[in-house]
Order: C-alpha cells, then sequence, then structure tokens
C-alpha cells in the first residue's frame, strides 16, 4: 500500500479534492493508493473535521509548542514518518519548511502554488500575474525542493485572465483547476512506471 499523508492548516479544499478523487476512483482498490493521514499545525483547521468525517487520520501539532522551526519540523517528521508515506503532500500548509525537512522527503513531497511557474513564485501571485498584464494565469504542481517554488513540474493547468479581473475573481478560477490537477498529479506520481507498491 502505498501511504499518503496531507499536510494543511486551513479549510484544506485541495485535500478534499485528493480525498474525493481517491473515494471516486477507488485508489485504494485499483492502484494501491489511499489517504493515510491529515496533519494539522493548528487545532482549528476545518479540514480536519473534513478528513475526519471521511475515516482518515488527522493529527494536530502546533508549532507555537515548539522552541524553533528546526523543533517543530522534526517532530512533523516523527509524526508523518509513523505512516510511512510514500508521498507527503502539502494543500495550503502555512509553513516554511526547513531545508533537512525538505531532503527527509525528497522525491516525495510535493506542492501546489497558483501560479504557472516558474513565473510569481511566492505570494501575490494573482494580483502579480493582473499587474504584468498577462492573458492567462494558472497552478502548478511540482515536487518541493530548498529552493522556494522551484522544484520539477509535474502538472500545470491555464485559466484566462480577464478583463477587469480582480484578483480574488481569478484566485476562484484557479482554484477550480487546482482541484482538477492536485488529485490527477498525486495519483500519476505514484502509479507511474518504477515505483513499487
Amino acid at each position: 500500500m502505498k501511504n499518503i499523508v496531507i499536510l494543511i492548516s486551513g479549510t484544506g479544499s485541495n485535500m478534499a479534492a485528493i480525498l474525493e478523487a481517491a473515494e471516486r476512483q477507488h485508489w485504494e482498490r485499483e492502484h494501491g493508493v489511499r489517504v493515510a493521514a491529515v496533519i494539522s499545525n493548528k487545532a482549528d483547521a476545518k479540514g480536519l473535521q473534513t478528513a475526519a468525517s471521511r475515516g482518515v487520520a488527522t493529527q494536530v501539532l502546533d508549532h507555537k509548542a515548539y522552541a524553533s522551526r528546526a523543533d517543530f519540523d522534526a517532530a512533523l517528521a516523527q509524526a508523518i514518518d509513523a505512516f510511512e508515506p510514500a508521498l507527503v503532500v502539502l494543500a495550503g500548509f502555512m509553513r516554511i519548511l526547513t531545508e533537512g525537512f525538505v531532503q527527509h522527503y525528497a522525491g516525495r513531497l510535493v506542492n501546489i502554488h497558483p501560479s504557472l511557474l516558474p513565473a510569481f513564485a511566492g505570494l501575490h501571485t494573482h494580483q502579480r500575474a493582473i499587474d504584468a498584464g498577462c492573458q492567462f494565469a494558472g497552478a502548478t504542481v511540482h515536487l518541493v525542493t530548498a529552493e522556494l517554488d522551484n522544484g520539477p513540474i509535474l502538472a500545470q493547468a491555464v485559466v484566462p485572465v480577464l478583463p477587469g479581473d480582480t484578483a480574488d475573481a481569478l484566485a476562484l478560477r484557479v482554484l477550480s483547476q487546482e482541484h482538477v490537477i492536485y488529485p490527477r498529479a498525486v495519483l500519476q506520481w505514484l502509479t507511474r512506471p518504477g515505483t513499487a507498491a
């Protein structure tokens, strides 16, 4: 069985999209892939309720309870490793991860970013795309490396930037595509040739 651990900090809409796809497409039965756990750094993250309602194990590690970022990441890695993950999925996990954490999960840590990387890495992607006069924006699923938003690209989706678009309107259109490409990219990565069950 290939276990997925998803990390969230809030509502976890991308997490929910992955859980729904896994259920609808029978990932466990068809591919030996399952979401084993959802872990949050915030106890009030709404996504924890969503995961628990679908029978997925949940856990909270409050980053404020740790003296340093490295201490938190070490505890987080210990919690994740208990589930023997084939893949760790960042789904709105609002923490900058240490280089040691990223290296520990090299090749099995993925993120989604709301721009067509390498364009507009970092924050405020939608407003920056509008300000730059882009005709298209989108989202990118990528492997996580030590350099921010710079890992190998696994999938992208493109949406038009419409006349009079606001950052919020564009964000909603991009998010709807994130919910399509993230589950697809996760499954494709875990079932690509040469990955043992």
